[in-house]
């Protein structure tokens, strides 16, 4: 079996000499020696001034919203993972969907201040698949309505636009650390933030709010990261470039075997050094695409509907939150992820090319 990817394990004698640092100090959660570690070598590699790790992505963006102190309507994509959409939920906020570009997928700009209110308190954008925002866009609408802006960076790791991370724009970019990810701490996340005073306020809420052993200055919750998962985020970050380099191998090779066949890829930002974080490609329709899903699965390979559904279409939001997005609802009916992973053979990958060839005939 073929799977749309498989998690980067470092060998077991790396993972476990972090392990051993671990059982020699006692101390396994709570701010060890290793998390902090990890947090370090993080702002370096990303070139990021702040960082938090966090428990998952998912609490990451909740937290996200929480800090900023969030209320009432937020703006955002409705082609993402569930979660972009979930955590304003959670947070007794109301998405506000505005539907995306047909070349990248990510929100229609052009869209967004049609959809701002006296209730609109946030914009919450994704970079799908890694691929960039018009961030610059949404910096100039956020500054003129006086609105917050999070960006859901969960497939961002490391991607840079015009030489600079891509975190580095909006009040705060999300990060996840999923075993799924190029990059990951089995379950884990990061904040990343210009502003040191809102760095210092994730800091506290995520420690349940407390300084010290016994003052509890406001409410928090337990978003903390283990020293078992910093461990393994310790031997996964010196491999990341390797492993990037791997991907964009495999990435190019779909490129040239795809090519003749009519599919549409997203749009590439002038200027942008990518992370080849998947490799979503877009059919001419959803009978097409089904078409080649079922010849694909018939032999033993596993690409995803990602993103699918379309998240403005979810059974469990109110009526009045469902509006149509039509660009997003036809790219989530037509779009696959292929295979894409490191260790991922070349064999394996010029097979899945001709299976797909083949189907679209």
């Amino acid at each position: 079996m073929i799977p749309v990817t498989k998690t980067y394990l470092p060998s077991l004698d790396q993972y476990v000499s972090q392990l051993e640092r671990i059982w020699q100090a006692g101390w396994i959660t709570n701010n060890g020696q290793l998390t902090k570690e990890l947090a370090e070598a993080l702002r370096a590699y990303l070139g990021v001034p702040n960082l938090e790790l966090i428990t998952n992505g998912t609490l990451a963006l909740q937290l996200a919203i929480k800090t900023l102190g969030l209320k009432g309507e937020i703006i955002t994509t409705p082609f993402s993972y569930v979660a972009t959409t979930t955590v304003i939920l959670w947070e007794n906020c109301e998405p506000v969907f505005v539907d995306i570009e047909d070349k990248t997928f990510c929100i229609d700009t052009k869209k967004i201040e049609a959809a701002i209110t006296e209730r609109t308190s946030a914009i919450l954008a994704t970079h799908v698949y890694g691929y960039p925002c018009d961030v610059k866009k949404i910096e100039q609408i956020a500054t003129e309505h006086q609105l917050k802006v999070i960006y859901d960076a969960a497939h961002a790791f490391g991607v840079k636009l015009n030489g600079q991370s891509i975190l580095c724009h909006g009040d705060i970019s999300a990060l996840s650390f999923h075993a799924t990810k190029l990059f990951h701490t089995t379950e884990g996340g990061a904040l990343i933030c210009q502003n040191e005073d809102i760095a210092k306020q994730i800091a506290l809420i995520k420690g349940f709010g407390h300084i010290g052993e016994d003052y509890y200055r406001e409410m928090g919750i337990n978003g903390k990261m283990s020293e078992l998962h910093a461990a393994m985020g310790l031997c996964v970050l010196p491999k990341v470039d390797e492993i990037v380099a791997y991907r964009r191998a495999l990435s190019e090779r779909y490129d040239s075997l795809l090519n003749s066949q009519g599919l549409i890829l997203p749009l590439v930002t002038e200027g942008l050094e990518y992370n080849y974080a998947y490799y979503p490609v877009l059919f001419p329709s959803h009978e097409v695409m089904m078409h080649v899903r079922q010849a694909m699965i018939r032999n033993n390979i596993l690409p995803r509907r990602y993103f699918y559904p379309s998240l403005n279409t979810l059974p469990y939001l109110r009526p009045e939150w469902q509006r149509t997005c039509p660009i997003s609802e036809s790219i989530a009916s037509r779009v696959l992820c292929l295979p894409l992973y490191f260790g991922l053979e070349q064999q394996e990958l010029d097979g899945i090319c001709g299976i797909v060839t083949d189907a679209m005939q």
